[in-house]
């Protein structure tokens, strides 16, 4: 049991660390590194905001777990836990191995029990992390060994004391779209600039708060969220993906629109999308990362029809 201090230590910790989260990541754009998240500090002490060596964080000022983590995978290698949505549409968090007694599982435990704001930290890149803020466990699942996670606690309707499975398919589609709102794209996105160096793959912008994650097969027509489904865009031109004004052939030369082309107006117009005619687009040097041929010449055939 804490004591009301202790309790009020938590809390202010809690707060300041997510309003520092607030400011180094322009409210949850941008991403954050490790050696960023071991500089956090809070009423003159250092707490790192991610433990080393674990997924889970419990700084040994609090009697509960402070952040949890989900690590980077490079792309075509097994994750070692699967954080995946359960039936009610909410996103699972696995335990620390299957010692329920075990610290850090406790630690989460007292989280659940306390109703405690948590940050999430996604890998986005080696060291580098995309953070989910705040997020809270509802609910213990022990025997699959993990807790449920609502990720969107301050949400209308979204009470942390309530876990009932959806009773309708509307309801759970609402929670599955809520989850794809927090989670899935904004780490899509950290994903997709990381591997694209932040900048954008048609004219090499850099400015990361105007910067998109653009699909090449959207969601709707069966598109996966992983980055050789995706392109760094600036939002001029993922705007002008989406519209069919340019589009992206196999071979990664851009093609504009010949109404466009065509078309007389001011510098934007012919800097940012006329000029971009014939440009090869700036992919990632992994391979795996670079978008897919199969998925270009689908949405090109798109465009062509479009236009």
């Amino acid at each position: 049991m804490q004591s009301p201090l202790e309790e009020e230590f938590d809390r202010l910790l809690r707060a300041e660390a997510m309003a520092w989260l607030d400011r180094r990541t322009n409210r949850g754009t941008a991403s954050v590194t490790r050696a960023e998240l071991a500089d956090f500090t809070f009423d003159g002490t250092r707490i790192p905001l991610v433990d080393p060596q674990q997924g889970i964080r419990k700084p040994k000022q609090l009697s509960a777990a402070l952040s949890i983590l989900t690590t980077y995978t490079r792309p075509g290698r097994p994750t070692p836990y699967d954080d995946l949505p359960g039936d009610d549409g909410m996103m699972r968090y696995k335990w620390r191995g299957t010692d329920a007694n075990h610290s850090d599982n406790r630690a989460l435990r007292e989280a659940c029990r306390r109703n405690l704001p948590l940050i999430w930290f996604f890998g986005a890149a080696p060291g580098v992390f995309h953070a989910i803020y705040p997020v809270m466990l509802i609910a213990e699942e022990p025997e699959q060994h993990q807790f449920v996670v609502d990720l969107a606690p301050l949400a209308p309707g979204h009470l942390a004391t309530d876990h009932v499975l959806p009773e309708s398919p509307a309801e759970r589609a609402y929670a599955e779209r809520l989850t794809r709102q927090r989670l899935h794209q904004p780490v899509f996105r950290a994903r997709v600039l990381a591997a694209y160096s932040t900048s954008c793959a048609m004219c090499r912008l850099r400015h990361t708060e105007l910067l998109d994650a653009a699909h090449i097969i959207p969601d709707s027509e069966g598109g996966v969220p992983q980055v050789s489904n995706g392109l760094s865009l600036c939002k001029i031109h993922h705007a002008a993906y989406d519209a069919n004004i340019l589009g992206v052939r196999p071979d990664l030369k851009v093609v504009v629109r010949e109404d466009i082309l065509l078309e007389k107006d001011g510098p934007m117009l012919q800097y940012g999308l006329q000029a971009m005619a014939g440009m090869t687009l700036t992919i990632p040097t992994v391979h795996a990362n670079r978008p897919r041929a199969d998925a270009l010449e689908q949405r090109f055939e798109k465009f062509l029809a479009a236009s």
